[in-house]
């Protein structure tokens, strides 16, 4: 049996409580954190509280060589449990590795965590619903280009088009950097005021939504233009940035009474 868990958003006690008895319950646990990451805790907190000793595979330990986890799963009687930040089947590296099982005769369960995408909507009040496509954007050195990708300006602008609200997850480097040097040591987060100042350049004066730390105690969630965002200091990550469409009337309460946005910004003309 493989059993993918979610642990959540933030620390060792963020996942639920099927996927904790999980967790102690099995024989081997895998995890990677390369995807996403809890900011608030590291392997040996999550050791300790759960009372598991957690293999953690790199990026190719994952997707090119995923032998051991498969190994160690189908084996007779075995339950080998593989954790990931957030929910555990956002990655479509976790599909594959399940197809994978699936196809060795390997029974697969999934039990899921909460995600950043469902944080994004609960704690501003923008309606889960009226998201489009999100996206991803890198650092700059990532891509080999200055400046924003045009398929994330494409799908911003294709949101923006059908009045829906687009979620725009920030860059994590863990283990490389710069000119994809290996670096296990470096980490490195994208902070949503890094991202703001690279899309004021070409939305100024466009609401957006800074959320910091959701799911932990100190969460932060601010609206403003993008070109306001861009001057501040939100702390610590994980960051996400958030671009609304058109609003609802509740969803503008909502970034007035939640997020602090100028009333300008949200309410009707």
């Amino acid at each position: 049996m493989l059993t993918f868990i979610g642990l959540g958003l933030y620390d060792e006690r963020s996942i639920t409580v099927e996927g904790q008895a999980a967790l102690r319950d099995a024989d081997r646990v895998f995890a990677e954190f390369y995807t996403s990451r809890l900011v608030g805790a590291d392997v040996a907190d999550l050791e300790e509280y759960h009372d598991v000793d957690v293999e953690v595979r790199p990026r190719e330990g994952v997707e090119q060589d995923p032998e051991p986890i498969l190994d160690a799963a189908e084996e007779a009687d075995a339950d080998v449990a593989f954790l990931t930040a957030g929910d555990t089947m956002i990655s479509t590296t976790h599909t594959d590795l399940r197809l994978r099982a699936e196809e060795r005769g390997i029974d697969t369960r999934v039990i899921h965590g909460v995600t950043a995408q469902s944080a994004a909507s609960s704690l501003t009040g923008l309606q889960n619903y009226r998201f489009g496509k999100a996206a991803t954007l890198p650092f700059p050195y990532a891509h080999g280009a200055e400046g924003v990708p045009d398929s994330v300006i494409e799908t911003i602008e294709a949101n923006r088009e059908r009045g829906l609200h687009t979620l725009v997850y920030l860059d994590i480097k863990v283990g490389s950097g710069p000119r994809g040097r290996r670096d296990a040591d470096h980490e490195e987060y994208m902070t949503a005021d890094y991202a703001a100042e690279m899309l004021a350049e070409g939305w100024d004066d466009v609401l957006a939504v800074a959320v910091a730390r959701a799911g932990s105690p100190e969460v932060v969630v601010e609206a403003d233009r993008l070109s306001a965002l861009a001057t501040r200091d939100f702390g610590d990550p994980l960051h996400m940035l958030i671009i609304p469409g058109d609003l609802h009337h509740v969803e503008a309460d909502a970034l007035r009474g939640l997020a602090g946005a100028p009333a300008e910004l949200v309410d009707e003309d």
